[in-house]
């Protein structure tokens, strides 16, 4: 267990708003909470540091101690408004995906006190029918990703107990069809309790065990009366794809509802490939992939809530716990007022990304990792060691299938200033996203550029209106995953005369959706193309979520580089290495970019990897949106042999999609470009660029060019004064 750490109810806020802080605790006694301003959160000895700021705060104080846990693991639960009858059936056709694990509960019946009193359930030797501590089995295993259809057949008159399973599309070179019997002792306790159940549980024994959570996809579970002519009580999966509520059918039927966001809109067991799009045959779709390490809420209970003050300015804080040697910094970025703007500046913070990347468990992770943070004392803590707060979508759940749900309702470890993703000397001080970012809010406070801080999740809700009148908004390193509405707000904002900086790489490359009921919960699909980390079945590359296409945004013919000029080309391991000039730079529209740099090579260094141009690149292409009045000013060149082309660019082995030599689409472009309206951006094309701005106590050339920028967009953006 992890001695203490917490989570905050949301991500970001606004004076006046609330925030409710839930803390672990296995110290016993009390910790203590204050509110601190993030000034830097690099704990490399070489950078700024991890810099929080105290700042008073009604809350301050002591907080008593307590341990809180998470229960991994989705189902569905469904109230029955009725008892029983004495001979039923539990129906329903299933997918497993591990059915060699121990007894996973596809259809449990539940008491008041919450106890599984009968069951059809799973396991290695097949379907199963409990009732009381009675248990008769098939026999014969299940083979995964295979439909079956499973039923148990209780007949309390009889005094008997039968349980089948059979594939659904027929038998094949495996015998796994079959049925057994068993006959009931006289126990009319246990016949009674089944009788007065008064919940259905699908796809778990109990709802606290995540041992007995069913791992692959169900579809239409129903409890049939008699002979199996009357339903009781039926669930359609393929209705209100988006909710986490299951409208129910039959007499005895309450509404059911999903519990750790299961994955909705998957192809049911009479999917013909007819369709790709689950909305155009939902009948096809009615199926939900549950799997036993799902999370939507950690669910942990409020330690205490606190309002944001009214005059506290915009900007990057965290909670910050601490209990004798231990302590935790639990992120929120303060936006202003609604309507109103405090800074001329405004950054706005990519928390879709970092929720999307939460508690990533690295390949890399290893002593490495554990040696830099016991030298340096940063965040001791990764995914890799404790997943009990659930992974992260470049992860993979239990069954192997991609994890396609993220939610910020819960721990997340690498959402901290102090955190490394990396370990090995060559990555620097190894950060991304968030601790990343505080690079250049470092940088921003040491040139006192007054700055405004909001998040995606704003921008998705309120759109370019969020940024109207701000002379300019930057991104921060790697903006990398978008809504339709948060794209349109960018584009928006930069043709109605603003002025945009894009500072990172692989930005505006995957689409997600946001879920309609529950906020903090993130969905992505990775449909065809693109650098994924696992892909998507075929036929389940639409949202759930907001019935929208997934994918890139390439795919989704939307390329980046025709909101910023650039987009990614390639990707290597976490180093980096220089920009050289290029005749753009001297261009008489761009040349003031350059003022006080007379180096030909840029960013021949940085705390993260080395360099400023490094780990994902974005390159101009004219046939991806690249527009043509575009000032390449800078290319980056000498990459190391790690650095290799993403899928979408390859035609076949040898021939690429741009028709150039690999090797010449391996770089960052960094440019510039105006837009009609007086609209412009400025495009560095790497992750690693802000990483160099620390550098030399924030004197260097790549500094000196981004100050170039900031201060022209802000004496001559809308809004200006």
């Amino acid at each position: 267990m992890i001695p203490l750490i917490g989570y905050a109810d949301k991500l970001s806020g606004r004076p006046g708003e609330k925030v409710a802080i839930k803390v672990s605790s296995e110290l016993g006694g009390t910790y203590r909470a204050e509110l601190v301003r993030v000034i830097s959160g690099d704990p490399n000895p070489a950078g700024p540091g991890v810099r929080p700021s105290p700042v008073a705060a009604a809350f301050e104080g002591e907080y008593p101690a307590r341990p809180q846990r998470v229960h991994l693991g989705s189902h569905m639960t469904g109230a029955l408004r009725g008892p029983l009858p004495p001979r039923f059936i539990l129906r329903a056709t299933i997918w497993p995906t591990t059915p060699d694990k121990g007894r996973q509960g596809v259809m449990s019946l539940v008491d008041g006190s919450g106890s599984a009193v009968a069951g059809l359930s799973i396991g290695p030797d097949g379907a199963v029918l409990t009732l009381g501590g009675v248990a008769v089995a098939v026999g014969k295993a299940l083979l995964p990703r295979r439909w079956y259809q499973v039923q148990a057949v209780i007949d309390l008159d009889a005094g008997t107990l039968r349980v089948t399973q059979a594939p659904v599309h027929g038998a094949g070179v495996v015998d796994d069809t079959g049925d057994a019997e068993t006959t009931l002792p006289a126990d009319a306790a246990a016949a009674a309790a089944v009788t007065r159940a008064h919940t259905v549980i699908v796809a778990a024994v109990t709802e606290t065990d995540s041992a007995s959570h069913f791992n692959g996809k169900i579809e239409a579970p129903v409890i049939l009366a008699g002979d199996g002519d009357v339903p009781l009580a039926a669930w359609d999966f393929s209705r209100d794809m988006a909710s986490l509520t299951v409208s129910g059918d039959g007499p005895l039927t309450g509404d059911g509802v999903l519990v750790g966001a299961p994955v909705r809109a998957m192809t049911g067991s009479n999917w013909d490939a007819s369709q790709m799009c689950w909305h155009h045959a939902p009948d096809q779709y009615g199926a939900i992939h549950f799997h036993d390490d799902d999370i939507a809420d950690a669910g942990w209970q409020t330690d205490f809530e606190f309002e944001i003050p009214t005059d506290l300015r915009s900007g990057v804080y965290a909670v910050k716990l601490t209990q004798g040697a231990h302590w935790d910094m639990i992120p929120l970025f303060v936006c202003p007022a609604k309507g109103t703007r405090t800074a001329d500046l405004c950054v706005v913070v990519p928390t879709f990304t970092y929720v999307i990347y939460a508690n990533q468990a690295r390949a890399e992770f290893g002593p490495e990792w554990k040696a830099r943070a016991a030298e340096w004392g940063s965040y001791p803590y990764n995914a890799a060691e404790h997943p009990q707060f659930g992974l992260s979508t470049y992860n993979d759940h239990n069954d192997g299938s991609g994890i396609g749900h993220t939610t910020w309702h819960r721990p997340i470890f690498n959402l901290r200033p102090g955190y490394h993703a990396f370990g090995n000397k060559a990555s620097g001080s190894g950060l991304r996203h968030f601790p990343a970012d505080t690079h250049l809010f470092a940088w921003l406070d040491a040139k006192d550029i007054p700055f405004d801080i909001v998040t995606d999740w704003e921008l998705h809700h309120e759109g370019v209106d969020l940024l109207a009148g701000y002379p300019a908004v930057s991104t921060c390193s790697h903006p990398e995953y978008h809504t339709t509405q948060t794209l349109n707000a960018f584009r928006d904002y930069r043709d109605s005369g603003g002025k945009l900086a894009y500072l990172g790489g692989n930005g505006f490359y995957w689409r997600v959706a946001l879920h309609p009921e529950m906020d903090g919960l993130i969905e992505v699909r990775r449909a065809e193309g693109g650098l994924r980390a696992w892909a998507s079945e075929p036929g389940e590359y639409y949202h759930a979520f907001n019935r929208e296409y997934g994918g890139t945004w390439r795919r989704n013919a939307r390329p980046p580089q025709q909101l910023v000029g650039v987009g990614y080309t390639t990707q290597g391991d976490f180093e980096g290495t220089h920009y050289r000039r290029q005749e753009g730079a001297d261009h008489p529209d761009a040349a003031w970019i350059f003022d006080g740099v007379e180096d030909q090579v840029i960013g021949d260094f940085g705390l993260c990897g080395g360099g400023a141009a490094g780990y994902e690149l974005d390159r101009i292409d004219s046939r991806l949106g690249t527009p043509p009045n575009v000032h390449l000013l800078a290319t980056s060149e000498d990459h190391p042999a790690s650095f290799q082309l993403p899928p979408e660019e390859w035609l076949t082995h040898v021939k690429t999609w741009a028709h150039a030599p690999a090797d010449q689409l391996i770089r960052a472009d960094m440019v510039y470009f105006e837009v009609p309206g007086g609209g412009a951006v400025f495009s560095t094309g790497s992750i690693t660029f802000c990483g160099a701005l620390p550098v030399n106590d924030f004197d260097n050339n790549v500094s000196r060019v981004l100050e170039n920028v900031f201060r022209r967009f802000l004496e001559t953006g809308v809004g200006a004064s």
